[in-house]
């Protein structure tokens, strides 16, 4: 599901980190005995006041402007976006271009076959979102992904295969952004003109020509993934080019067929949702996707999640997201305590921090679904509801996760992209996007070159029964047609007191998501960070179930000691707690600075005029 929920962060945390002699030995003998990774070894002052480092990669993480800015996973898609802001397009129109062109640079977190949100706000202060995720086909039932005992299939098919993929609703999303904010600049941005970014890093235009050159981290998701890719021709046709291998970093990489589907869709928008595509898409999946789900599919425009943080706005996401409901609900809580006054990144600041996260995805997994009553968004996001929460964490102890409520989890992959941008007028755009865990679905519809998502597997496969880690999972979750899975994607517009736009900013991670921009907001407001040191500084992560605290290198010794001694159970050294996309906006009377950061944990590369 967006996956790296509670099983695949136990899987992929680096587990007990020794240290040296003498006392940090007994630590890490403690941690052990006790079921509980060991703290760090020391990264400097006491309070963990370090940032985490970029990678001497050659990578620009940080840049500055005047006038219009975009943050984005992939350099390609930061300059598809400056080049329309450039020709006169505004922060939607550069939205569009870098969807397109980091759908097919970064195949292994979304494409045309996902979905995805988008969070906007006009320069005169009215904002709105998008909602283009996935849809559970008509084919499907709450039973489909169960055997004649109720027990899940042995072979994935929620994961894997065409049986895992929900409607695609991504470039329905962008369609409705275009119609809706687009300028249609004759002959600069245009609705084909917008998808040529897409097409220009798919097409082959000679030897030196199109296409893009293969990134590290695509290439190691290629690798890993390759027994899955070649299971299906169709797939292995496009992704391991070389006689069943893939492609390797360094290498420039074309997708022939992506470029021509691309090229149908710059010329009929809906191209994906009727005709030769959507018969195509019925044909390859067994009419588990049929040509009347493609057509029926629409977006939708639910009013945004609206809170406010120490005078500031909080513009997010509403359901089937979550992110948006539990970013303001924590929020609210620790708007009750004077984290400015705390020593940043001090066992207190930590403490609170970690706390407000467990209740928060405790409420996630007992009232959340696809299917959310306004009631209970309402309730969630109230300061009442902090209030009440917020009375009962003890501050010098960590509460037990058992005590606040029944063992339902959700999980979610966590392979998705978000692009952040801001145009000269104060638009603002922020979209979360996403084909769930790496590489989808690994299915490729016929010769369209679409890879399909595996959203199907955000839903609850079997309510009511316990999962892997022994959790009941939740019925409002539960796979029905036409309903959209539970997000935890996080789309977010910041206003500062003044009313004016402050800030831009999202992140993938699946869970960890929401605690990502949790921790980039509090790091501008409570700490007065400058948006790259904000989104570069060593994060946690809770989300109730398991009961763990996943801590990000930076954070010291002593530190991670006192927080284990307060009753956490530890895990330090997690290497992907988020990869957030981030724009700021500074004011100097009439005059404003744009500075557009991407996380040292990915290879992102923001842009700027």
């Amino acid at each position: 599901m967006e996956h790296a929920a509670s099983g695949s962060l136990n899987e992929r945390s680096e587990g007990p980190v020794m240290l040296a002699a003498g006392i940090a030995a007994l630590i890490a003998l403690v941690g052990l005995l006790s079921g509980r990774a060991a703290p760090p070894a020391e990264h400097g002052s006491e309070h963990g006041a370090a940032l985490v480092s970029a990678p001497s990669d050659g990578y620009v993480r940080t840049v500055t402007g005047s006038e219009a800015a975009a943050a984005t996973a992939a350099r390609e898609a930061s300059e598809a976006a400056k080049l329309v802001l450039g020709k006169g397009g505004n922060a939607y129109d550069a939205l569009i271009a870098a969807s397109f062109a980091v759908s097919v640079v970064r195949p292994h977190s979304t494409g045309i076959g996902g979905g995805g949100f988008v969070v906007w706000r006009d320069a005169d202060g009215t904002a709105g979102t998008i909602d283009g995720r996935e849809e559970a086909p008509r084919a499907s039932h709450r039973n489909v992904y169960l055997d004649a005992d109720g027990e899940i299939l042995p072979d994935q098919p929620s994961l894997l295969g065409p049986r895992a993929a929900g409607v695609p609703g991504l470039v329905a999303m962008l369609y409705d952004l275009y119609q809706a904010k687009g300028t249609k600049l004759p002959g600069k941005t245009e609705w084909k003109n917008l998808v040529q970014y897409g097409i220009e890093f798919a097409e082959r235009r000679g030897d030196e020509a199109g296409g893009f050159v293969v990134r590290e981290q695509l290439a190691a998701e290629l690798e890993d993934k390759a027994g899955d890719l070649a299971r299906f021709p169709s797939t292995a046709r496009v992704f391991l080019p070389h006689q069943g291998r893939p492609p390797v970093a360094g290498e420039r990489f074309y997708q022939e067929d992506l470029a021509q589907t691309l090229r149908a869709i710059a010329a009929d928008p809906r191209a994906l949702y009727r005709g030769e595509l959507a018969a195509e898409i019925e044909r390859a999946t067994g009419k588990w996707i049929t040509r009347e789900d493609l057509a029926s599919y629409a977006v939708e425009r639910p009013a945004p999640i609206v809170g406010t943080y120490r005078g500031y706005t909080v513009i997010s996401m509403p359901p089937p997201s979550s992110g948006g409901v539990h970013l303001v609900q924590m929020l609210n809580i620790l708007e009750g305590y004077d984290l400015g006054s705390y020593p940043r990144l001090g066992a207190d600041h930590l403490h609170l921090l970690a706390e407000a996260m467990r209740r928060a995805y405790a409420d996630r997994a007992e009232y959340m679904g696809g299917d959310t009553t306004a009631a209970i968004v309402e309730e969630l996001s109230s300061k009442e509801h902090a209030a009440t929460q917020r009375g009962r964490i003890d501050p010098r102890r960590a509460t037990l996760s058992d005590e606040l409520g029944p063992s339902i989890q959700i999980e979610e992959g966590d392979h998705t992209t978000h692009l952040s941008v801001v145009d000269k007028h104060g638009n603002a755009a922020s979209s979360t996007q996403t084909i769930n865990t790496g590489l989808g679905s690994k299915f490729v519809v016929g010769r369209t070159g679409i890879l399909l998502n595996n959203e199907m597997d955000d839903f609850a496969a079997q309510p009511g029964k316990p999962n892997f880690f022994g959790l009941i999972q939740s019925e409002a979750n539960a796979v029905k047609p036409g309903r959209r899975p539970l997000s935890s994607m996080t789309p977010t517009i910041l206003i500062d007191p003044e009313g004016r736009l402050a800030a831009v900013v999202g992140s993938p991670g699946g869970s960890r998501i929401i605690t990502t921009v949790l921790q980039v907001i509090v790091n501008v407001v409570d700490f007065g960070l400058p948006i790259d040191q904000a989104v570069a500084a060593p994060r946690i992560h809770h989300q109730w179930r398991p009961d763990a605290l996943w801590v990000d290198s930076g954070v010291s010794v002593p530190v991670c000691t006192e927080l284990s001694e307060r009753g956490h159970v530890v895990y330090y050294g997690q290497k992907t707690l988020g990869n957030a996309q981030a724009v700021q906006v500074l004011y100097d009377g009439a005059a404003r600075e744009l500075i557009a950061t991407s996380d040292p944990r990915g290879t992102g590369e923001p842009a700027a005029q």
